[in-house]
């Protein structure tokens, strides 16, 4: 196996290698003459070139040493290419506005996902190439998912591009899909209300009940889970995943107005579920490779 597929494998990418086609899909872009990018995971610079062509600047950012040195190579005479190497969940994100366009590593999407969007200064604009399966759990596709439904009040979502085996290198066994995410101007949970709705949401979600209803009856009073119900207008004998967004919406509002106080019997709930992901993310990123020769 040579040394740059073995890096392949190791960090789970596959590259682009067509320049036209990363030309066609920036065409249908939000990406504009001044606008700040970052690539994560640039590969051999395929599309870290067409970026440049068009933007005012290009943060390319890659773990791997190797590829770094080989752009920095490549890139010595383009002053609006800046290049890290590091690791991009470590790496600081700018306080300026600024967008994403990047095929990233699959073993990491929802890591790279949740720094964009949760942090201090998330992107107003990002397209990232990821698995279609991954794509329909940020979508809440077809059914909804705790995911979906924390990033959707500030963010909007949809795939814009589905992506052949034959445009990468290697062929990637899996279906691949370029996600958009947009940040809404005005979201849709008031900035008051955002922390009580991530509790409730996550809460619900991991209470590994089978309804909703059942979920909240754990911690509240059944009469107080029945005016919710009556008050919303909402089915809650059914799973988390079976309510939709809008619903959802309307549920933070009514349990914030009849739970009253009891509200704090969720508080708590994102930041707890947010530290065992992070852990188990750490433990995924240091894990040693097994060997693939005899034990």
């Amino acid at each position: 196996m040579s040394a740059l597929r073995h890096r392949r494998i190791a960090y789970s990418q596959t590259f682009l290698h067509s320049p036209q086609l990363v030309d066609r899909l920036l065409d249908r872009s939000g990406i504009v003459a001044g606008d700040l990018v970052i690539e994560v995971g640039p590969g051999r610079g395929v599309i870290t070139e067409r970026l440049a062509s068009r933007c005012r600047q290009v943060l390319a950012v890659a773990k791997d040493p190797f590829l770094v040195a080989e752009l920095r190579e490549r890139f010595t005479h383009t002053a609006n290419v800046a290049l890290f190497a590091s690791d991009f969940l470590c790496f600081p994100l700018p306080l300026t506005t600024y967008k994403v366009f990047a095929n990233i590593p699959f073993n990491i999407t929802a890591a790279i996902v949740g720094k964009l969007t949760s942090g201090a200064s998330p992107p107003v604009d990002a397209y990232l190439g990821v698995q279609r399966e991954a794509a329909e759990r940020f979508l809440g596709a077809p059914r909804e998912t705790l995911t979906a439904v924390l990033l959707k009040p500030w963010f909007e979502l949809e795939v814009v591009h589905r992506f052949r085996p034959a445009d990468f290198v290697p062929a990637p066994g899996v279906e691949v899909v370029l996600l958009r995410l947009r940040r809404r101007e005005v979201p849709l949970v008031a900035k008051a209300d955002a922390a009580l709705f991530g509790d409730l949401v996550a809460y619900t979600f991991t209470a590994w009940q089978p309804t909703v209803g059942q979920a909240l009856a754990l911690v509240l009073p059944r009469r107080t889970v029945a005016e919710i119900e009556r008050t919303a207008g909402i089915s809650l004998d059914r799973p988390p995943s079976a309510v939709s967004f809008s619903a959802w919406l309307t549920l933070g509002v009514v349990f914030r107005a009849v739970a009253g106080e009891r509200v704090m019997v969720v508080k708590g709930a994102r930041a707890r579920l947010e530290r065992q992901q992070s852990g188990l993310q750490k433990d995924h990123r240091t894990r040693r490779p097994r060997s693939r020769g005899k034990p």
